[in-house]
């Protein structure tokens, strides 16, 4: 497909999809519009019935009013007009009296022994009957033997007493309203009343039945309206259901108007139950062959029903389908414009586009020469600039890329060159420990060929160094270069030789590591210098140690010769001079014992000690010393086990050059604080601090070099030799110095492997002091 078949495809389908987004909105937005629209107008009806129903109850009570008033008139008058004995009174009289108050009629009641019955009444065809049932309050109990009705439906007013006007259930035009006067000072009860025309208004006032039938016919998408009385109407719907005969809420007074035909019962009940929680619930369905939407309204003004509207959706839906067919004309109209603007409008875009894509072209071939005419200022003018722009870069770049290549093929040789003339073994291992290259360094000190070790895993490393280099192996799998370290290598004729090894990942372009580049250097001469520095300082230390040893020894050997002559002097043996004796000879045992071990040359061999023991016998070797100097140790060692894989003689030595200079840095005497502790779980810290004249700064980065030192004495080896037999054990010595304040030396050493596993817990029990 062309570029501008596909522009053309592309306008039209996206027009396509925002006119399909566009109707769907249109639709679902005029749904919910409509719909709001429909619950407003059944909440407008429902308003407007409840203020019906009111007027309706305001009218009525105003006309019951103005009745009860006109009967009590006309019963306080008859009282005055009529004599107290019943049997003096005729009923012409109550006929003019009737005529004349303007009431329907008057009847005299009094008790029988059959019950109560009309005497006297204006109305022939009340003689003889019944009283009115319902119609007596209380207060006639001694004339009447039984009270009908309820005393809340009727008033009281100077012995009057007017019952609530009643509408016949059979015929809604029957309506009555009765009066009854008795001032207890005559022998019956006056009932004047009036019935029929003179209130017929009232049934019209009160029918919400009217008012109903006249909203369906303003609203003719309204259905149904019904009045509920809830409580009523859950009762005897929840019965019906229960055993399974229809409901007809009319007939039990539970629908207080209108008409229920729409009946969705068990949705009913739970629905109307929420309305008369004060919510109005609508909802849609289909009831009696039609889609509706149906509605439980409460009435703020009356709690006591609910206004219930069903709704005809078939206005909704008409509605929704007119739109729904404007929409869809009109999108094809603007579909097939579009179709057509697009293809023209497509052509001209791309027209500039086919001499770039020459262009293109030609530069893919090789052919930087000619260049692009620019004839508009638009992106695709821009887009030939850009491209004439790439076009000379591309001739350029081709012609640096070509220099450095010949560059790089340069440099590859000289590498190559490099690599081979150098006098490192260098090996390139793959990720499996395979031999992928070698040069001839490492042929020469390891005695193997390239050739025989290509793609095999070589033996060069000892079985006693073989977890060393698993460690190792770990540290460089993680990403980090392993820097020059010393180790021991094994030849293929099985010389051990010592060697600083320095191991680097090698990367892909993708930042994968690929394989593994070590360089090897043979120091097994540098060792046997060292090994001989070490010897002289030694040497120097047990000369300088000798006059130290020398008094100590004196002193027990003093005292042994006094001991000696008073035993000899007196021919007795005596046991307590026996064990001081012993106890002197014991002492300068232990001092000749620690003075041979320093001196005696002995083969480096690393074995696991605890380093608080080895500062204890450095303690007990120099404590004399430290008398003749006026100077007191004091250590704080902790209480956790401290071992770690050391020399101990070398460990001795570092310890012993320390204290000597501190010694030698106080020469008025003072405290030198030895503090031990576990830090990092895995080290453990070793600080000396003495009180002396301190060195200054500038001259603190010197120490440590060959030679260098401030004594007229010194050699100025004996801190490079602490400094390597510190490294030689793997650990760090660091010196801080404040001039007039004295000097701190701190010593790192790692932990046993073992114990560098334990729970630190008794590091943080706490930490000794020993004063010697």
């Amino acid at each position: 497909m062309s570029i501008k078949a596909k522009l053309s495809f592309i306008i039209s389908g996206t027009l396509l999809v925002i006119m399909f987004f566009n109707m769907m909105l249109n639709y679902f937005s005029t749904k919910e519009n409509l719909r709001l629209d429909s619950e407003e107008k059944m909440m407008l009806a429902a308003k407007q019935i409840a203020i019906a129903i009111e007027q309706a109850h305001f009218g009525a009570d105003y006309i019951e009013r103005i009745l009860e008033e006109k009967l009590r008139l006309a019963a306080v008058y008859a009282a005055k007009e009529l004599d107290p004995d019943i049997n003096k009174i005729a009923n012409e009289q109550l006929v003019r009296l009737s005529e004349t108050l303007g009431i329907s009629h008057i009847a005299l009641f009094e008790t029988r022994p059959g019950g109560i019955v009309v005497r006297r009444s204006s109305n022939p065809d009340d003689l003889a009957a019944s009283a009115p049932q319902g119609n007596f309050p209380m207060e006639l109990e001694p004339w009447f033997a039984t009270k009908q009705g309820e005393a809340g439906e009727e008033q009281e007013q100077d012995h009057f007493w007017s019952g609530p006007i009643k509408i016949s259930e059979s015929n809604s035009n029957s309506v009555d309203k009765w009066g009854f006067y008795y001032d207890g000072q005559r022998n019956y009860v006056i009932d004047p009343y009036i019935k029929g025309r003179e209130i017929e208004d009232f049934s019209k006032l009160t029918d919400m039945d009217e008012t109903v039938k006249q909203t369906i016919e303003a609203n003719p998408h309204i259905l149904e309206i019904a009045g509920i009385r809830p409580e009523q109407f859950i009762e005897e719907a929840r019965s019906a259901q229960e055993e399974g005969r229809s409901f007809e809420g009319k007939a039990n007074g539970s629908i207080a108007f209108g008409t229920y035909t729409y009946a969705d019962r068990e949705y009913d009940i739970r629905n109307v139950e929420k309305a008369r929680q004060g919510e109005a619930v609508f909802y849609q369905t289909k009831l009696g062959g039609l889609q509706v939407i149906k509605s439980f309204i409460p009435v703020p003004q009356d709690p006591s029903y609910l206004v219930s509207i069903v709704m005809d959706y078939k206005m909704i839906s008409s509605v929704l389908g007119e739109q729904l067919i404007n929409n869809i004309a009109i999108s094809i109209v603007l579909l097939e414009i579009t179709i057509i603007g697009s293809y023209f409008l497509s052509g001209m875009i791309i027209r500039p586009l086919h001499a770039i894509l020459d262009k293109v072209n030609e530069v893919a071939d090789g052919h930087f020469g000619s260049r692009l005419k620019i004839k508009s200022k638009d992106e695709l003018g821009l887009l030939a600039k850009r491209i004439n722009t790439m076009t000379h870069n591309l001739s350029r770049y081709t012609n640096q890329l070509q220099q450095s290549y010949e560059e790089n093929r340069a440099m590859k040789d000289q590498l190559e060159s490099f690599i081979n003339q150098t006098s490192d073994a260098i090996h390139v291992v793959d990720l499996e420990g395979r031999v992928i290259r070698a040069n001839k360094a490492f042929e020469q000190l390891f005695g193997w060929s390239a050739e025989e070790v290509l793609g095999t895993v070589p033996a060069i490393v000892p079985d006693s160094h073989r977890e060393e280099e698993e460690q190792a192996a770990k540290w460089i799998a993680s990403g980090k270069p392993l820097v020059a370290h010393e180790t021991i290598r094994i030849t293929k004729s099985g010389q051990l030789l010592d060697v600083s090894v320095s191991t680097s990942p090698i990367y892909d372009e993708n930042g994968n590591c690929t394989a593994y580049a070590s360089i090897t250097r043979d120091i097994t001469g540098n060792k046997k210098m060292e090994e001989l520095l070490r010897r002289s300082e030694k040497l120097t230390t047990v000369g300088q140690l000798a006059a130290g040893v020398a008094h100590e020894i004196r002193n027990p050997l003093t005292t042994l010769r006094g001991f000696l002559q008073f035993q000899q002097q007196t021919r007795t043996l005596n046991l307590q001079h026996t064990d001081l004796m012993l106890s002197e000879l014991d002492r300068i045992n232990l001092i000749v014992s620690e003075f041979l071990i320093l001196a005696k040359p002995q083969a480096t061999q690393f074995q696991k000690k605890d380093v608080r023991y080895i500062l204890g016998d450095v303690i007990s070797l120099l404590d004399s010393q430290a008398h003749l100097f006026n100077i007191e140790f004091v250590t704080r060692f902790t209480f956790a086990p401290s071992v770690i894989e050391c020399e101990e003689n070398h460990l001795k030595q570092v310890f012993i050059n320390i204290l000597k200079n501190a010694f030698e840095a106080m020469p008025g005497g003072g405290t030198i604080v030895l503090q031990l502790m576990i830090v990092d779980q895995d080290q453990v810290c070793i600080r000396i601090i003495d009180q002396g004249h301190g060195i200054p700064e500038d001259k603190i980065s010197l120490l440590g070099q060959p030679f260098y030192t401030d004594k007229e004495t010194g050699t100025g080896l004996g801190l490079m030799v602490s400094q390597r037999i510190i490294q030689s054990h793997k650990g760090t010595m660091e010196i801080t110095s404040v001039v007039n304040e004295g000097t701190t030396v701190t010593i790192t050493l790692p932990l046993a492997r073992e114990e560098a596993k334990e729970d630190n817990l008794k590091e943080k029990a706490g930490s000794g002091r020993l004063t010697v």
